[in-house]
C-alpha cells in the first residue's frame, strides 16, 4: 500500500507544471501501443502515446523563459495569487529522453530514476488524437502488461495504477487551463496529494510551504483527491496491488487538513495484498517463485458479483506468468486471513488481523471500486522514491516503531534503515523500470 503520502512525495525535476501552452521546447510524446482483446478474435494492437505529468515540465513566463517557479519558490511577480499564476505562467514540451531519462520503443517504456538533476517522472497514456487520455473501465475484464524490475533496488517504487482524473485533464471544465491533457495536467489520486502545483485551473501557492526533504517540493492549502487503483507497486524486493476508494465522485479538491488527510475525502490505507506481508516469505523475488531477476507477466482480473460488466466488482485476482508457466498468487499465510484475492471478506479479516482501522469499508469498498471504473479511470505509470517514508510501507519494516513480530508489519526484506532518497539517489540513480506489452480485455483472453 502507499505511505500516507506516497505519490505526494514525488521528487520533481527542473520544471514544474502551468496552465498555459508554452512554445519554447518542442512536445513529442513517445510511442505506446497496448492490445484490446476478445476471447474468440484475439487480440488488436492500438497505437497510442505517453504524456508526462505537468508536476515536471518547465512553467515559464508566457512573455519569455522566465521561471514562475525556481528550486520551492513562486515568482512573486508572476504569480501574486492562484488565478494571475495561471494566466501568467506557461507549461512547455519536455525532452522526455534527454532531461526525464524516458524512452519508448512503440510497445515498451522504460523510466529511469535519475537524469541530471531530475529524479523520478509520471506519464499518462493519451488517446490516437493526442488530446485525452485514454479512459478504461475493468470491470469483468483483465489488465495484463510485462514489467522487468530488474533493476529496482530497495526504496523505489515502479508504479502502474489508474485515478479517476478528468479525460481532458481538467481543459473543459477549468477556464484558466488552456494546456489539458496533452500537457499531463489535471493529476489526483487518494492521497489527496498537496505539492500539485495547479489544482483546478488555479496555482497552488496559497499557504505554499518548502519542503523540509526535498529541495524542488512543497506543499499549498490545497490538495487533489480522487479514486485510485493500484495495480502494481513494486521493485525487485516487493509487490502490492491495492485498490483506495473516496466517498466523493471524480477528481476533487480538499481545503483542510481533516479533508486532505486520512480520515477524509478517501481511504489513504487501502486494502493491500503484497505476499510478503501476508506471509509467503518465498513467492516474488530475486530467485524466487516469481522471479525479479527477469521480466514477467502480470494478470490483474476484477471480477463482478453477477459476471456481468455492469455488476458490484467483487474482487480482484492476480495471476502471474513467466517463462511460459502460470503462477497463480500466493496464498495468505496469516492466522485468520484466507485466501489469495481482494475481496471485502478478504479486507475485514486484514485489517482485524494487522489491527487496522477499515477504512476501504468505510468509504464503500469493492463496489466504490467498482463504480469508479464504470466513470472511466486514465492510466498511470511511474518511478519514484519515497520523501516521506522511504518506501519502508512496501518493502521493508512499517512503522518503524511497531514490533517485527507483529504481523503485517514487515513488508519485504529491505532494512530498517533503507530507502533513504538522499542515499538511493547516490547509490542507484541508474536504477529503472521498463513496462510492455499491455492488454486489455475480458477475463481470460489477456494471457495463455
Amino acid at each position: 500500500m502507499h505511505s500516507f503520502i506516497a505519490l505526494a512525495a514525488l521528487s520533481l525535476g527542473a520544471g514544474v507544471l502551468g496552465q498555459q501552452v508554452g512554445t519554447l521546447t518542442t512536445e513529442t510524446h513517445p510511442a505506446m501501443s497496448i492490445s484490446r482483446c476478445t476471447k474468440t478474435g484475439g487480440c488488436t494492437t492500438e497505437d497510442h502515446t505517453v504524456t508526462l505529468d505537468a508536476n515536471w515540465r518547465w512553467l515559464h513566463s508566457t512573455a519569455d523563459s522566465t521561471n514562475c517557479y525556481t528550486g520551492q519558490t513562486w515568482d512573486a511577480t508572476l504569480c501574486p495569487d492562484p488565478a494571475t499564476c495561471a494566466q501568467n505562467c506557461a507549461l512547455d514540451g519536455a525532452d522526455y529522453a534527454g532531461t526525464y531519462g524516458i524512452t519508448s520503443t512503440g510497445e515498451a517504456l522504460t523510466m529511469t530514476l535519475k537524469t541530471g538533476s531530475n529524479v523520478g517522472s509520471r506519464v499518462y497514456l493519451l488517446g490516437p488524437k493526442q488530446e485525452n487520455y485514454v479512459m478504461f473501465n475493468l470491470k469483468n475484464k483483465e489488465f495484463t502488461f510485462d514489467v522487468d524490475v530488474s533493476n529496482l533496488p530497495c526504496g523505489l517504487n515502479g508504479a502502474v495504477y489508474f485515478v479517476e482524473m478528468d479525460r481532458d485533464g481538467g481543459k473543459s471544465e477549468f477556464a484558466d487551463n488552456k494546456a489539458g491533457a496533452p500537457y499531463g495536467t489535471g493529476y489526483c489520486d487518494s492521497q489527496c496529494p498537496k505539492d500539485i502545483k495547479f489544482i483546478n485551473g488555479k496555482a497552488n501557492i496559497d499557504g505554499w510551504t518548502p519542503s523540509t526533504g526535498n529541495t524542488n517540493t512543497g506543499t499549498g492549502d490545497t490538495g487533489s483527491c480522487c479514486n485510485e487503483m493500484d495495480i502494481w507497486e513494486a521493485n525487485k524486493i516487493s509487490a502490492a496491488v491495492t485498490p483506495h476508494v473516496c466517498n466523493k465522485a471524480g477528481q476533487t479538491a480538499c481545503t483542510t487538513d481533516t479533508a486532505c488527510g486520512a480520515a477524509g475525502v478517501c481511504d489513504r490505507a487501502g486494502c493491500d495484498f503484497n505476499s510478503y506481508r501476508m506471509g509467503n516469505e518465498s513467492f516474488y523475488g530475486a530467485g524466487k517463485t516469481v522471479n525479479t531477476n527477469t521480466k514477467f507477466t502480470i494478470v490483474t482480473q476484477f471480477i463482478t458479483k453477477d459476471g456481468t460488466d455492469t455488476g458490484d466488482l467483487s474482487e480482484i485476482r492476480r495471476i502471474y506468468v513467466q517463462d511460459g508457466v502460470v503462477i497463480q498468487n500466493s496464498k495468505s499465510d496469516i492466522a485468520d486471513v484466507s485466501g489469495n484475492s481482494i475481496t471485502d471478506d478478504f479486507c475485514a479479516a486484514q485489517k482485524t488481523a494487522f489491527g487496522d482501522d477499515n477504512t476501504f469499508a468505510a468509504r464503500g469498498g469493492l463496489a466504490a471500486m467498482g463504480d469508479a471504473f464504470e466513470r472511466g479511470m486514465v492510466l498511470v505509470m511511474s518511478i519514484w522514491d519515497d520523501y516521506a517514508a522511504e518506501m519502508r510501507w512496501l518493502d521493508a519494516p512499517y512503522p518503524a516503531d511497531a514490533a517485527t513480530t507483529k504481523p503485517g508489519v514487515v513488508r519485504g526484506t529491505c532494512a530498517a534503515d533503507s530507502g533513504v532518497p538522499a542515499t538511493v539517489e547516490s547509490q542507484n540513480g541508474a536504477a529503472s523500470v521498463t513496462y510492455s506489452n499491455i492488454k486489455v480485455g475480458p477475463i481470460g483472453s489477456t494471457y495463455s
